[in-house]
This record gives structure tokens, sequence and C-alpha cells, in this order.
């Protein structure tokens, strides 16, 4: 997983988890109820639209508010491969790792539909669409690993020998 490339969906500043998944959503369990309301508020055709593979780009402090998880786990399981933006809550960036969901801090400009190439391991971005390309701080090896692992509980389990 150390490069992913994909159309992007762009978002704006401060978008909260209660904007990714309203609290409404969150008496079930199935990843994939979550994601069939996920950021339905701020982009009603998002969820019928985004496909395996997109990435979204958004301004700055995206996933701020709750430490819910099921926030970068409801943008997952609708097919985000990526998220970019200016920068993150730090909570959500976390919980966004735990699960295997990349999260890379950079400011680049982008409209929807263009087409994002990451090198997460090399720290570079760029939007084929336009030619902008932007570096960012690469990933760790460590990071990498609980990343292509598909989070850190099976990261954790493969490491352990389970």
């Amino acid at each position: 997983m150390d490069e992913i490339k994909g159309k992007t969906w762009t978002f704006g500043e401060n978008i909260d988890t209660d904007i990714i998944i309203p609290g409404r959503y969150l008496r079930t369990f199935n990843p994939q109820d979550l994601a069939d309301h996920v950021l339905e508020g701020e982009r009603p055709d998002f969820t019928q639209n985004v496909q395996k593979g997109d990435i979204i780009v958004a301004d700055e402090n995206f996933g701020c508010g709750s430490s819910r998880e099921q926030a970068p786990v409801a943008i997952k399981t609708a097919g985000v491969d990526a998220i970019v933006a200016k920068s993150f809550a730090r909570i959500f960036y976390r919980n966004a790792i735990n699960i295997g969901l990349p999260v890379i801090v950079c400011d680049i400009e982008a409209k929807d539909g263009d087409i994002l190439k990451i090198d997460l391991a090399e720290g570079t971005l760029i939007n084929e669409t336009t030619g902008v390309e932007k570096t960012f701080e690469p990933f760790k090896d460590f990071m990498l690993d609980i990343l292509n692992d598909e989070g850190l509980v099976k990261h954790y389990l493969k490491e352990k020998g389970d």
C-alpha cells in the first residue's frame, strides 16, 4: 500500500465526526450500515457515488469532534483509500491509522474528480489532473506495516504469530 491512486472528493474545513457519521446511525456495529450514511449531510451524493479507491481531500481540522472510531470505519468501508487534509484532529488521525486508513497531512489544491497519486513511503503527492506535486512527511516503516496489515489489531496478531 505504499502507493495510492484515486479520484478525489473535496470537503472544506472542520468536518467533524458528527458530519462524517451522525449519532443517529451509531446504533449499529455493522460497518456497511455506517458506510451507507457516511458524509450524507455534507454531500448527499457521496454514498451513492463513492467508489473503491477514491480519495478525500479536505481543508483544516478534518475529523474534529468526538473520538468515535466509527467515523474512519465508515469512510474506509465506503471505499475511500486515503484522506488528505491540511490538518486532522489527533484522535481521528490515530483512529484512522489503527483501522488501516491512510491519512496524509498535506496542503494540495484539488477539485472533485481530480486524480491524485500518493506515495506514502516517499512522501510525495501528485495531482495528475493539474500536474501539481507536493511533499509531506513520509510514513515510517512501522506505520506502513500497520497500514499494509489493514490496521493495528491485524498487525499485532500477525506479529504475535496468531
